[in-house]
């Protein structure tokens, strides 16, 4: 027989609709996100970044899900069609895409709390206890049963799910909370310059995470005042937290995993060194995030591929992969992948190195290659001989971007710009 527990909060869960926010450009992604939304972005092999939230829903009974898109959201849209479309609504469970469409007025989404306005009338048809409010843009593992057992048992009107981080990387980037011993919100700072520390912690703060539980009433009433005020900035952080926390009750959950100890697994893949390093963190013996782990799958959308293949075995021509993490589709002919991740269908003809590199689907390198510490954009196609990431002076010459850290991002249009300035510099020479 189900315990009581597991019946209590399966009951919450069926009484929850969960609206994920996948609208966001990722502007430190720089020309990664030129053509896709943060969201759409791939992350460890065959998965976007938008599947680990959904996937979190899905794993923890919620199957009432919007997906609330904006900036350039064919892909993700594609995406979530393909990977998430098959969901019965007769049967009381679907995703759906909720592109703005100017319900109440000209605008388009003007900011996260404005994106769950334009869609109060959705969320009401579905006639749900709870509004959970997520962020599309995250990297972790979560069970939200817990969390939605806490916001009921606590009597919240509204509960943000918080983790732990370094002041320094919270700096102008997270909301920061400060709680009392009940982890009551009394003060709520939105991506401040000096963030609040936590007591007893120097160097450590309680940073938002993006993710919310409302009371259904209470979310409505908090967005329709926030409509009506021409101050406003129709954000969760800058506007409705801070308005709420000193007349009602709003608590914060902290993020914690079950499965593991000390700071559970959550990255904000951000920027162009946390992207590379959150992918590389993948093809340790041990990573800290399983996605292996039949008990928690996350689940995608992918294509019907063959397996990996890996050929040659002479001693100067030997197709070989070491700590390294290699998709379906991918044929390494001829050359040595170390510590990478390879995503599907990418090709590596022969008398190439390839170190520490996230490749995206459908990459080509031809022969004689040598790339170390950098991401090549899904469909590129790296002309012969071309070193990428050993000499980072030659690597801004020939247009690509090398971050602060020293991962060079490579895409097609960056390889197009450099086979026109090479073919110019030849006639020229000619």
């Amino acid at each position: 027989m189900p315990s009581y527990a597991n019946r209590y909060i399966s009951t919450l869960t069926r009484d929850t609709y969960a609206l994920i926010l996948a609208g966001g450009r990722g502007s430190r992604l720089h020309e990664l996100t030129n053509w896709r939304a943060k969201p759409a972005v791939y992350f460890g092999g065959k998965h976007r970044i938008i599947d680990f939230p959904l996937s979190n829903c899905i794993n923890s009974g919620i199957r009432r899900v919007g997906v609330a898109t904006q900036y350039k959201s064919h892909s993700l849209i594609r995406h979530v069609h393909r990977a998430w479309g098959h969901f019965k609504k007769e049967l009381g469970e679907s995703v759906e895409i909720l592109p703005a469409s100017q319900r109440y007025g000209d605008e388009w989404y003007c900011g996260t709390a404005d994106a769950v306005f334009q869609n109060m009338d959705i969320i009401r048809h579905e006639l749900p206890r709870y509004v959970m409010i997520l962020s599309g843009d995250h990297v972790y593992r979560m069970d939200y049963g817990a969390l939605l057992a806490k916001h009921v048992e606590t009597g919240a009107d509204m509960t943000v799910c918080c983790i732990e981080v370094d002041t320094e990387e919270a700096a102008n980037t997270f909301g920061v909370m400060t709680v009392d011993e009940q982890n009551r919100i009394r003060r709520f700072d939105e991506k401040p310059a000096v963030p609040n520390e936590i007591p007893a912690k120097p160097g450590r703060c309680l940073a938002s995470m993006g993710n919310y539980v409302f009371n259904t009433e209470f979310l409505f009433e908090q967005l329709q005042k926030d409509a009506q005020n021409s101050c406003s900035g129709r954000d969760f952080g800058h506007d409705i937290i801070p308005a709420i926390i000193d007349n009602h009750q709003v608590y914060a959950f902290p993020f914690t995993d079950p499965g593991m100890s000390g700071q559970p697994y959550w990255r904000d893949v951000g920027t162009l060194d946390s992207f590379w390093e959150a992918n590389m963190e993948l093809v340790e013996p041990e990573p800290k995030l399983d996605l292996y782990d039949p008990s928690w799958p996350i689940w995608t959308y992918q294509e019907q591929l063959p397996p990996a293949k890996f050929i040659f075995d002479d001693d100067e021509r030997r197709g070989m992969a070491v700590d390294s993490t290699v998709s379906g589709g991918c044929i390494i002919s001829g050359s040595q992948v170390r510590k990478s991740l390879l995503f599907s269908n990418v090709h590596v003809h022969s008398f190439c190195q390839i170190e520490q590199a996230v490749v995206l689907p459908g990459v080509v390198v031809h022969r004689g290659c040598h790339i170390k510490r950098a991401i090549i954009d899904r469909g590129c196609e790296i002309p012969e001989g071309l070193t990428i990431g050993l000499d980072h002076e030659e690597d801004i010459e020939h247009g690509f971007r090398v971050s602060k850290n020293g991962i060079v991002l490579v895409t097609r249009d960056m390889l197009a710009a450099l086979a026109q300035k090479t073919d110019a510099q030849s006639q020229q020479r000619a």
